[in-house]
């Protein structure tokens, strides 16, 4: 072992010094001030750098109302500004109106007492919380949940609720009920009754009811006097002189759009689809339609599952458009370029791109084609050309069972009624010459109605057989209005699917055959060339859409039975949960060989409509796919309207049909562990299904219908019973 100098020594002393000396610097070499130490904040701070805080925004805008809305297709975000704007406007108050996806709610024990806070819940599926409700609710309805006081209490937090529902469905208004109950329980203070919306009837005249009774308990709460707000404008319309023109929006419903720079395609930005294929699936000549398209996605990025919906994007029919421009006295400025600026941006978003023009801010961007609403109608009653037309708007809104007899049953849009109050002629082609105008400032209108919305259609087709097409499956919607007083009955046509009808008969080169012996101007056309011609290229048309995504999926063991009720348009998903089956056994067949399909469960669809000749959607096709998945599908079918019928000449639908088979049914059920699935009618048919399916369980179990109730809960709640319905 060798022996170290005293030199060595003197030299790895003098290191470790300077090494201590280096590593305590701070400590050795500092002036006597201590260092600041940084502190993590508190959950308690109110930080105005944390955009997830509404305490901060609500002090620093001096807003005594906070407003969350959990909406899924925009309609509960509408009521909730709605709310904010009367606020503002009896009151003088402001609000702050919140997604609740954007914040934290920890702090929400920390409202002020002079403030209160609304919820305006919508109830989305099977009673769940729309998707941008869901922290917000986890946070109310979970006791293990604490807010800044350290507990699971908002004691004397004061609070409204307004609900939106359907009560065809069976959880009806569920999330408003659910909110009420958790405050309650939490110790808040409600103001005045919960409000519940039914959109089966009138949600619209609900919420009227609603916010006469809670007002004045609203101001009585918060102690405060109406009459100290005022009417004061959402946003400033300027008509601009000179525009570059390639930067006006004429109907483009993006930027990406407008400069045709490529992006993702998502409900900000659809993708304009060329229309690949597209037929009439109802039997030709007959009163009614149901148009098949498929949509081309090839390129754009665009995927999709069966059992998704896919979300059409429309337009307002031309005589529509020419009405309303002639109402407002607007025709001849039609094309003038237009900016629109919100005054208060916290409250009023501006609702579309722009600037743009008057022309195509009616076509493309609101919803004119609505039936008017009773309040819209009070607030244009001021403008009215004449003591006569101001007296029968305010008739209207005062009246609810005239507005229900006149507006509601005629169901009559907002430019027909301007007409109808002046005394015009709305059967006749709206001109200048034979439409009174009205002096509406463009911003009334802007503020009074709602942003014209896609509509939703159930995909029906499988991404396996078909990876570069979107199929819809879409029946027109045509039906008369209740004569009234003053306008005897007329055709009303759905804007989405007649739009798609307008499609198919430009993209076979068809015309448009006027089977109801009506004028023209019932007979809904579009501007489908799109904005600049863009929904055009040559003889293909182009379909601005976008993809949604659902829950409404197969299992993904193909030995799990699989029971599928779908009468008319609700068989849509059905065709393409059928190919997705179809794709895996032609895999599964090449690999395995021909008994390759012998342990897969069975697939039975129950399927409705009124005569095998005249509506029988996809008739061809079915066969197809029963030879191809080797006697593992079956189908049943209902025809209302042609032989057999029941002993007491009753007509047969699909619960018959399902009562019929319920033993194979409560077999696949019960022992199968199978899954079940139901689109269409929610009104009477999913009602009437889910009766019938509880009625089986329950006498296959040994018990009552009650019993059968419980296992249709059980098996919602493992997601093996599964809705995809509509009113």
């Amino acid at each position: 072992m060798a022996v170290a100098s005293s030199s060595d020594v003197a030299i790895l002393a003098l290191g470790v010094v300077l090494a201590a000396a280096y590593l305590f610097r701070d400590s050795i070499f500092s002036s006597s001030t201590p260092k600041a130490v940084p502190v993590a904040p508190s959950k308690h701070a109110n930080g105005h750098g944390n955009p997830r805080d509404f305490i901060a925004k609500m002090k620093e805008g001096k807003k005594r109302l906070i407003i969350f809305y959990g909406s899924q297709t925009g309609t509960a975000e509408e009521y909730a500004i709605r709310i904010a704007k009367e606020a503002k406007t009896k009151f003088g108050l402001t609000s702050l109106v919140c997604d609740p996806e954007e914040y934290d709610f920890e702090n929400m024990d920390q409202i002020p007492d002079d403030s209160c806070v609304i919820f305006v819940m919508a109830t989305y599926g099977e009673g769940e919380p729309t998707d941008n409700a869901v922290q917000l609710m986890e946070s109310l309805t979970d006791s293990a949940f604490e807010y800044s006081n350290g507990q699971h209490k908002l004691e004397g937090l004061k609070y409204v609720v307004f609900g939106l529902g359907n009560r065809t469905y069976e959880h009806y208004n569920a999330i408003a009920r659910q909110v009420d109950d958790a405050l309650t329980k939490m110790g808040a203070v409600r103001i005045g009754e919960r409000g519940e919306g039914d959109d089966d009837k009138s949600m619209e005249e609900d919420y009227l009811e609603w916010k006469d009774t809670f007002w004045p308990a609203f101001a009585e709460a918060l102690g405060v006097e109406e009459g100290q707000g005022g009417d004061t404008p959402d946003f400033a319309v300027t008509e601009l002189e000179s525009h570059p023109p390639e930067k006006v929006y004429l109907g483009e419903l993006s930027a990406r759009a407008l400069t045709k720079t490529k992006g993702i395609h998502d409900a900000k930005n659809p993708y304009a689809s060329p229309v690949k294929i597209s037929r009439e699936l109802f039997q030709v000549g007959g009163d009614r339609n149901c148009v098949h398209v498929e949509l081309d996605i090839e390129g754009s990025g665009i995927t999709y599952q069966h059992g998704d919906h896919v979300g059409v994007w429309p337009l307002n029919p031309d005589v529509e458009v020419d009405r309303l421009l002639c109402a407002l006295g607007l025709y001849s400025k039609r094309d003038t370029v237009i900016n629109v600026d919100s005054l208060d941006p916290a409250l009023a978003k501006v609702p579309f791109p722009v600037p743009s023009t008057y022309i195509s801010v009616l076509r493309h961007y609101i919803d004119i084609s609505a039936v008017a609403g009773r309040q819209i109608l009070g607030a244009l009653a001021k403008f009215a050309p004449t003591p006569e037309a101001d007296a029968f708007m305010r008739n209207l809104t005062s009246n609810k069972e005239e507005y229900a007899a006149v507006v509601g049953n005629g169901c009559l849009k907002l430019g027909e009624v301007l007409q109808l109050a002046a005394g015009n002629d709305i059967n006749a082609h709206p001109t200048p010459q034979n439409t009174t105008a009205w002096a509406i400032p463009f911003d009334i209108v802007i503020s009074s109605i709602p942003r014209l919305q896609p509509r939703y259609y159930s995909i029906s087709s499988s991404p396996k057989l078909n990876p570069t097409s979107v199929h819809v499956t879409a029946v027109v919607l045509k039906y008369q209005s209740i004569a009234n007083k003053l306008a005897a009955p007329r055709w009303v046509h759905g804007v989405g699917s007649n739009f798609l009808l307008n499609v198919k008969h430009a993209a076979n080169g068809e015309t448009a055959a006027n089977s109801e012996g009506l004028e023209q101007v019932s007979l809904p056309v579009y501007a489908i060339e799109g904005p600049r011609g863009a929904h055009k290229a040559e003889d293909i048309y182009k379909v601005p859409v976008h993809v949604r995504r659902s829950t409404f999926r197969l299992p993904t063991n193909p030995k799990s039975p699989i029971i599928m009720v779908g009468p008319g348009t609700g068989v849509a998903p059905f065709r393409g949960f059928i190919q997705e089956r179809v794709a895996l056994a032609r895999r599964t067949l090449e690999k395995n060989g021909d008994d390759a399909l012998a342990d897969w469960g069975q697939i039975s669809l129950f399927y409705g409509c009124r005569k095998s000749t005249e509506d029988f959607l996809y008739k061809d096709e079915w066969p197809q796919y029963t030879a191809e998945l080797k006697g593992k599908f079956t189908m049943h079918c209902a025809f209302s309207r042609e032989p057999p019928y029941k002993p007491d000449g009753g007509k047969i639908y699909v619960q018959d049909l399902i009562w019929d088979d319920r033993k194979n049914i409560a077999d696949a059920i019960l022992n199968g562990k199978g899954y079940v699935y139901i689109c269409g009618d929610a009104k009477a048919m999913s009602k009437a299904v889910e009766e019938v399916l509880a009625r089986i369980l329950g006498e296959a179990k040994g018990g009552s219908e009650a019993d059968g109730a419980a296992e249709i809960k059980l098996m919602k709640e493992r997601s093996r019973l599964m809705l995809d319905v509509w009113s």
